[in-house]
């Protein structure tokens, strides 16, 4: 049988939810703030309303090894949800959530996935603690990038031209278009149901 993980994480981030939204949407930029996420290649392109859109990531947390996850968006509600499902070497879905809140934003991130690797089905019952914290570290140092990428420029109470242009790449078109991507976030809340 393969066991499942369901992971929960919350992080609150000084910023407006419009600024927290297109970090997490854009994932193609997640590797310029969040550490340990090696490459994000996309996969497929979507339907125009953002569903389908497909990418693979590459993870490195602090143990010696890499997970590959394709993700592909299943539902977007801009800016409070964005689900997908998971497949390569985790298999399962992720779904983003955020809510405006007094001063920020807060984010929960839950993560329901099954290893698709059969050393980790093998090692569950020893190692799942040790994959747990694994997945918290990885979910810290992505909360700790995106509070340096938001919260900064929101404590200088200032519009910060560069920022814009990396949250919203495509601003200044008509229509922003996902081309693809997909979630994870997470805070130090996180805990393993």
């Amino acid at each position: 049988m393969i066991s499942a993980y369901a992971f929960v994480t919350r992080w609150r981030i000084r910023a407006p939810i419009d600024a927290v939204w297109a970090a997490v949407f854009h994932a193609e930029r997640w590797p310029e703030w969040w550490p340990g996420l090696q490459r994000v290649e996309e996969l497929a392109a979507g339907d125009g309303r953002y569903l389908g859109c497909g990418r693979r990531f590459v993870w490195k947390g602090a143990l010696p090894y890499t997970l590959t996850v394709e993700m592909t968006t299943t539902r977007v509600e801009p800016p409070t949800l964005l689900e997908s499902a998971a497949t390569g070497e985790l298999v399962g879905r992720g779904v983003w959530r955020l809510a405006p809140v007094e001063g920020g934003t807060s984010v929960r991130y839950d993560w329901n996935v099954s290893p698709a690797k059969r050393w980790m089905r093998r090692l569950d019952l020893v190692a799942r603690p040790v994959f747990r914290w694994n997945h918290d570290v990885v979910m810290r140092r992505g909360e700790r990038g995106l509070k340096r990428l938001l919260e900064t420029a929101a404590s200088m109470n200032r519009r910060d031209d560069a920022l814009e242009k990396r949250l919203w790449p495509d601003a200044g078109g008509e229509d922003t278009q996902h081309q693809g991507g997909q979630h994870d976030l997470g805070q130090a809340a996180h805990r393993d149901r």
